[in-house]
């Protein structure tokens, strides 16, 4: 590994790297076997698009607060139902949010990408790039293009001079950028492939190849991967969560492997990660599976076969108008449908959070939101290094 210079471009080296299985193995089994469990959870849903679009949006939250922005769950899902795809982006919130519903866009554009057969190869992950700079902040850092300048990073108003981590020269990323790209769309690149995805969140994340979105592009990475892998039958594994809680590991473990060439520790956490992740999202399913058979068996009650459409409908829109609702839930009549929702707020399914307006209220359904957002599993998170 060559010596790390402060303040001069990193000199990083080409993959693969020297990795010692040895002392891995555990680890590597205890990861393969907590993400076939999630497997086997998801596989119980009767309809995962009911957790989808939540599980993406927790996800996008998550991976955007690591880069600093301040918006919710609730705040997302509210100005989303209220503005649809036209967030005006007037203030701070809202271009927290409009970064926030970008980066859920790219995570679908990666999945379509992978079921129509592509590699996660140079020019699919320079669209992500582009789809995640989508906004008024974005729009002037050559989305969906390389570097033309050299970067660095430090606290803001930092000297090249003084700063944490110089990656390398921006001329040299196309070259470095093609062996990052033949490493992770090789097969065989190496013996395990939780390892592989480690090491190349590493690389990406060190070769710093775009002038900004670098964390979230990387981190987008790792669930298309291992999904494109067979690893998951459903990208919902992620493990932003994980690196928002150790943040302060997050990045010392990664600087260590460009100062010290100690790739050992990273992958080690980085397992640790996917383990804590798969078994967050596990029963953060079988929560909501039991949730959404909770209220089923309440349903019958109301007497209506549209009860159930507007079930569905909520736990895929936690926040919602009542005119989407209706029309999520396919009910024509007006009348049907406001005496439905009706039923649902006096039973505490629904709340009104649009008390102020007497036509096409927004309603939200706290008991989920309040799950997805708050969630925590039950097991240690203490990791060992």
């Amino acid at each position: 590994m060559p010596e790390y210079k402060k303040g001069v471009p990193f000199d990083l080296p080409k993959l693969p790297p020297k990795i010692d299985y040895s002392v891995l193995v555990e680890l590597l089994s205890n990861a393969h076997a907590a993400l076939a469990r999630l497997d086997e959870t998801l596989s119980q849903l009767h309809n995962p698009q009911l957790i989808e679009r939540t599980f993406l949006t927790r996800e996008a939250v998550l991976s955007s607060q690591i880069e600093g922005t301040q918006a919710t769950l609730e705040e997302v899902l509210k100005q989303e139902a209220e503005q649809g795809k036209d967030i005006k982006e007037e203030n701070e919130k809202e271009r927290d949010i409009r970064e926030i519903i970008n980066y859920r866009m790219a995570m679908r554009q990666g999945v379509k990408f992978i079921d129509e057969g592509q590699p996660l190869s140079e020019n699919r992950v320079k669209e992500l790039h582009k789809t995640l700079l989508q906004s008024v902040r974005g729009k002037t850092r050559a989305p969906g293009e390389f570097r033309r300048k050299q970067v660095w990073i430090g606290s803001p108003g930092t000297p090249m001079e003084e700063a944490r981590y110089v990656p390398p020269s921006p001329v040299l990323v196309p070259e470095m950028y093609g062996n990052f790209d033949r490493y992770l769309n090789t097969e065989d690149a190496e013996r395990d492939v939780l390892v592989q995805i480690a090491v190349s969140h590493y690389q990406f994340e060190a070769l710093h190849p775009f002038e900004d979105g670098n964390g979230r592009v990387g981190r987008l990475i790792i669930p298309l991967f291992l999904y494109q892998r067979h690893i998951i039958a459903k990208p919902y594994l992620y493990i932003s969560k994980y690196l928002e809680e150790h943040r302060r590991d997050y990045y010392d473990l990664l600087a260590d492997i460009s100062y010290k060439g100690e790739w050992i520790p990273w992958i080690r956490f980085f397992l640790n990660g996917l383990c804590e992740q798969a078994k967050d999202a596990s029963n953060l399913a079988r929560k909501i599976i039991q949730l959404e058979e909770h209220y089923q068996a309440h349903l019958r009650e109301f007497n209506s076969p549209y009860a159930f459409n507007i079930l569905k409908a909520i736990f895929t829109y936690p926040i919602i108008t009542s005119v989407r609702l209706r029309e999520a839930a396919e009910i024509d009549n007006i009348q049907t449908g406001i005496n439905l929702l009706a039923k649902f707020v006096k039973a505490g399914i629904l709340v009104d959070i649009s008390p102020e307006r007497k036509r096409n209220k927004t309603y939200a359904f706290k008991v989920l939101l309040d799950l997805i957002e708050n969630y925590s599993p039950e097991e240690n998170k203490e990791h060992k290094k």
